[in-house]
């Protein structure tokens, strides 16, 4: 019986022992557990630090050549940032940046800022700035696309760039762009939403008959208490069979959002008040927000002079717009330096007619500024004006405006500008060049370089006698750079007060007119051996459509490419690489038809012929281009036409 018991208390502690033991190793199994999260913690912790590391190092000064990025001032201290944007090099490779830049005035400085989270690179994105929690930039959209330019990648949720942001109370308001695949640009004339304390996105619909901007892209887009102010833009207008047109708008929008519901706003058209600029394109407004007003600088304007050439003419006029009350335009001209010792001229104006400080009709154009003259002031701030110029980036700090690189074309090239300038607005006294341009403009772009040079005369204020009138930058309209050449033309050497003595009328030669009319026939036959001839009665659809005389199939592919497409689509409903497959299949059908009709002995015959006998025409035609400053690569460019070509991918 002891033995019995005995051997029960033996068997209970050992249970009791081995219970303990697994309590034991429960309680080790659990530290350990816990050690281990805590330890993970620690390192997951260290890994988002680390993926979100900011690197910042100084500058050796501003940001390289580019184009289509964003300049905004900081929502919480006295800086710019400047992000992305986009460098088209001489070999035509297209770069695109993600960096961000911040530069401070009162050092003078530029801080680059690296992180692993930073944006992929991108152009033609937008921007905005919010005060909230210590200052936030909020950038949407934009495009990427392959070195070649092949393919293009648009950021979602809906693909666009061009567009323009606006922040209104915790709300960004964003409206229009466009979406560039590579064959049709389409504009947008949507408004979207979106909540900075949500983060969700919302689409603002209109009804059928409200009043609302049409599809446009790289309009000014400003806040003010009431809404956001809109101003102009730029839009290509797409008729079938004939070429592609670029517009310029220069209508102006108010959107009155509603503070109880923000999603029903509406859409005010305001009438022009003041001196209102020309019609230009590429001039966005900075946002001058002591004074209430939006200051705009430069643009450019395309006149279509024929099927086949455009004439350009580049601004570096200012101008305000005063948003408060029913909005007016005012000129922002710089004052002039008061000569010591002599009363300053007041200049005289004249009286406006009845109803001028009234809002003027719609179908009314702008108002021609009043003619300051004051003889004898110099002309030194006028000398410190920046080039002509459009897509310039523009920001005010406080009451200073800053300017930033833009794009200049001469001839037939374009080039991006990296020149730096600031103006004290409250002062207008002169602009302050903090980093001059380094871009070497070539002398000898082509024959069209001239128009460049005269457009810029137009628009430059520090040449010789001008007038504050002839500088332009009051609103007065400026006349077009063609009736400037006409005008040239009527004028010869021999109209001048001094009237020459009667010379002898030389005796004609029958074989000097011979000579002359075997040069005229030459010059004749080279032009239409160019394909430049004036007499020449091809349309612009058969000048894209045909191929040139020694042109490959990828050579004509490559000049024709988007005719053809826009042709596929109209037979069919296909898009992306199906679309350019059947462009592709019609342009090598018409190559084909164009060889069908001339075999390889009357090919072989043609050269022969313009070798030996038409050796005469070849020199000729060495000689015109020689003159015109072109060059093999660049007839080949611009071909006999253009046909339906869309211009420089700046314009969109």
């Amino acid at each position: 019986m002891a033995k019995a018991k005995a051997g029960k208390a033996a068997a209970k502690a050992a249970k009791k022992a081995k219970a303990n033991e697994k309590q034991a190793k429960r309680e080790t199994k659990v530290a350990k557990k816990a050690k281990g999260k805590e330890e993970g913690g620690d390192d997951l912790e260290a890994i988002l630090e680390q993926a979100h590391k900011v690197t910042e190092e100084i500058s050796t000064g501003p940001p390289s050549r580019r184009a289509n990025s964003t300049l905004t001032a900081c929502p919480s201290g006295n800086y710019l940032w400047c992000i992305g944007g986009e460098y088209f090099s001489e070999d035509g490779k297209a770069h695109f940046y993600n960096d961000v830049y911040r530069y401070s005035p009162d050092k003078n400085e530029w801080r680059l800022y690296t992180s692993p989270t930073s944006p992929s690179p991108r152009s033609a994105h937008a921007v905005a700035s919010s005060p909230a929690s210590g200052g936030q930039l909020f950038l949407f959209g934009g495009e990427f696309s392959s070195l070649n330019q092949t393919t293009f990648h648009h950021t979602s949720p809906s693909a666009r760039s061009g567009h323009r942001m606006a922040m209104w109370k915790h709300y960004i308001l964003l409206f229009g762009g466009f979406n560039d695949p590579g064959i049709k640009t389409k504009y947008f004339d949507d408004l979207w939403l979106f909540d900075t304390q949500l983060y969700t996105w919302k689409q603002i619909e209109f009804g059928p008959t409200a009043k609302r901007p049409s599809a446009r892209s790289g309009f000014s887009f400003i806040p003010t208490a009431e809404g956001v102010i809109l101003h102009g833009g730029y839009v290509k207008e797409y008729v079938k069979g004939k070429r592609v047109e670029g517009k310029a708008l220069e209508d102006t929008w108010l959107l009155q959002m509603n503070a109880e519901d923000p999603l029903k706003p509406k859409w005010e058209k305001r009438k022009k008040v003041g001196y209102a600029p020309t019609p230009r394109s590429g001039c966005t407004m900075a946002l001058w927000a002591s004074r209430s007003t939006g200051v705009m600088f430069g643009g450019v304007y395309d006149e279509d002079t024929s099927e086949e050439t455009m004439e350009s003419v580049f601004y570096q006029d200012m101008y305000g717009y005063q948003m408060t009350g029913n909005g007016r335009w005012i000129s922002l001209t710089l004052r002039k330096q008061k000569q010591k010792g002599k009363k300053p001229q007041i200049a005289q104006q004249k009286p406006q007619k009845d109803g001028s400080d009234t809002d003027m009709d719609e179908t009314d154009q702008p108002q021609s500024a009043p003619k300051v003259a004051t003889p004898g002031t110099p002309t030194e701030p006028e000398q410190t004006i920046p080039l002509p110029r459009y897509n310039a980036l523009l920001a005010v700090l406080r009451n200073t405006l800053y300017i930033y690189g833009g794009i200049f074309e001469r001839g037939s090239r374009e080039y991006t500008l990296d020149d730096f300038y600031c103006l004290q607005l409250d002062k207008l006294d002169r602009f302050v060049c903090l980093k001059p341009c380094d871009v070497v403009f070539a002398e000898n772009d082509d024959s069209s370089s001239d128009d460049s040079d005269d457009s810029e005369g137009d628009s430059d204020g520090s040449d010789g006698d001008e007038d504050e009138d002839e500088y332009g930058s009051e609103g007065e309209e400026r006349g077009s750079v063609r009736n400037e050449k006409e005008n040239r033309k009527e004028v010869t050497p021999m109209e001048t007060d001094d009237k020459p003595e009667p010379e002898k009328e030389p005796e004609v030669d029958e074989n000097d007119d011979a000579e002359d009319a075997e040069v005229d026939e030459l010059t004749k036959q080279a032009q239409t051996f160019l394909g430049v001839s004036k007499d020449t009665t091809r349309s612009a659809e058969e000048a894209i459509s045909t191929p040139l005389p020694g042109e490959t199939l990828a050579m004509f592919y490559a000049r024709s490419r988007e005719y053809w497409a826009q042709k596929a689509h109209e037979n069919s409903d296909n898009r992306g690489k199906l679309l350019r497959r059947d462009g592709f299949a019609l342009a090598e059908e018409r190559y084909g038809q164009s060889l069908h009709t001339n075999n390889s002995d009357t090919i072989l015959n043609i050269v022969n012929t313009i070798t030996e006998t038409y050796r005469p025409v070849l020199k000729e035609v060495e000689r015109i281009l020689e003159e015109a400053g072109l060059d093999a690569e660049e007839i080949k460019r611009v071909g006999t036409g253009g046909g339906t070509s869309s211009g420089s991918r700046n314009r969109r």
